[in-house]
């Protein structure tokens, strides 16, 4: 026996869509609930040109989880003068708490490519905490208070061609300060949309 809690099934072909559905009904027992507006915590916003996922549902209930509903909204994730380091701050701090955002926030960046990097650099201090990380992930959460209506615009496109773009800091200082390793990334799109 197979549960699934939730499927979705999309294309542009309804005859198709439904022939499938009915083949899969015959098999399981389903539950149509019709046209996608929400699905494990994303909304999917139908437009002119495609499709829109948004989280802010989402961000408002980790604004209100961390008390943040009235801070002070920022411009950037990350300070662009301040780098973090293995060997900064003061004081540890409770690891559970840290760990726990910092997977609500890597969950987020299913519809926000924006906070990437900075979740990932949050990541890598996970083993010592201080005071100083916590500051950060402050940062962006009030930087998501912002962009609290950002998110992916999925355009539908004839084109399925693949481009892929990366980027490197490989001057002298590099990205990481702890072992002057280089901090790279990358994303690739599928005609117009980003797809990882």
């Amino acid at each position: 026996m197979v549960y699934v809690d939730g499927l979705i099934i999309t294309g542009n072909n309804s005859t198709k869509l439904d022939t499938i559905i009915q083949s899969l009904g015959h098999q399981f027992n389903l539950k149509d609930l019709g046209n996608l507006h929400y699905f494990l915590c994303v909304e999917v916003i139908p437009t002119n040109t495609g499709l829109f996922l948004s989280q802010h549902n989402y961000i408002y209930d980790l604004l209100s989880r961390y008390k943040l509903n009235g801070a002070k909204p920022t411009h950037t994730p990350l300070s662009t003068s301040e780098t973090l380091q293995l060997h900064g701050g003061f004081a540890a701090t409770n690891s559970t708490i840290f760990k726990s955002v910092i997977g609500a926030l890597q969950y987020l960046s299913l519809t926000r490519p924006d906070i990437s990097l900075s979740i990932n650099h949050l990541a890598q201090f996970m083993h010592k905490l201080t005071h100083s990380y916590w500051f950060v992930v402050m940062r962006l959460l009030r930087y998501l208070k912002g962009t609290l209506y950002h998110g992916l615009h999925l355009r539908s496109s004839s084109s399925i061609s693949c481009t892929a773009y990366s980027d490197a800091d490989v001057d002298d200082r590099a990205g990481n300060v702890d072992d002057r390793t280089s901090t790279s990334s990358y994303i690739v799109f599928l005609g117009s949309n980003p797809i990882s």
